[in-house]
């Protein structure tokens, strides 16, 4: 049976937007959740062919391929418009896990409205909104968070590694932001570089911090940064 690596044009007009998976037939598990429009969902296969760059996403692809597998494809919906798309994109990744996937952001909205437990919806709609004085950096850790974690291990997901800007000399502050909410205060002591994979064209030098609990500032805690945040950058910079 031949390969179809797109569709045909009478398929394309009726498709609309759609949410796709790339699954890897060795062990049957979706390793990349997408959305798109006409041939979007075979133009990953079609990178990993002609471009030098390196990812998880097309490293994945060329692995299978050099075992003589081919990728499996699954549309979940379709005939959805834009925003449809973007909300259906983001529920599967936030149920599979981004740690699971070889996306490299979470979905649509995923900060403000993504994957949380009870627990969570109670303090992000009883947060009271605050306003920061300080100069601080928020550091939003939503990919990296866990239930019920200890000290130890929110401030180490805190810390780094981060890709940030000059701006970071200027905060003396970190906070730990998890779905809009400030988990922990960390006092900056200092900035110091990690070095990022040689081998990944598209990789940049990262930064991490040492710091302590800022216990003059556990006002914060609790409190609700939404207005301050963006939709993807886990970095934030407030008063720097």
């Amino acid at each position: 049976m031949n390969r179809i690596n797109e569709f045909p044009r009478s398929v394309i007009e009726k498709l609309g937007y759609y949410v796709y998976l790339l699954i890897d037939p060795t062990i049957d598990k979706v390793f990349y959740v997408g959305k798109g429009t006409g041939n979007r969902i075979f133009a990953h296969i079609n990178n990993a062919l002609t471009s030098p760059i390196e990812s998880d996403k097309l490293d994945k692809i060329r692995s299978i391929q050099s075992m003589g597998l081919e990728i499996k494809y699954a549309i979940i919906r379709h005939g959805l418009s834009e925003k449809e798309a973007f909300e259906v994109e983001a529920a599967l990744i936030d149920f599979i896990d981004i740690r699971e996937l070889t996306n490299i952001v979470v979905g649509h909205d995923s900060d403000s409205r993504g994957l949380m437990s009870i627990t969570d919806i109670i303090a992000k709609y009883l947060a009271p909104e605050i306003d920061i004085v300080e100069p601080v950096v928020l550091i939003t850790v939503n990919r990296l968070y866990k239930r019920n974690m200890n000290e130890d291990d929110l401030y180490e997901i805190t810390r780094g590694n981060w890709v940030t800007g000059t701006r970071r000399s200027k905060a003396k502050y970190a906070f730990c932001v998890y779905n809009g909410t400030v988990r922990q205060v960390y006092e900056i002591q200092r900035w110091y570089p990690v070095k990022a994979r040689s081998l990944d064209a598209k990789s940049q030098d990262r930064w991490r911090f040492d710091g302590i609990v800022a216990s003059e500032l556990q006002h914060y805690v609790g409190g609700n940064v939404e207005k301050y945040i963006g939709a993807q950058n886990p970095i934030r910079y407030v008063n720097c």
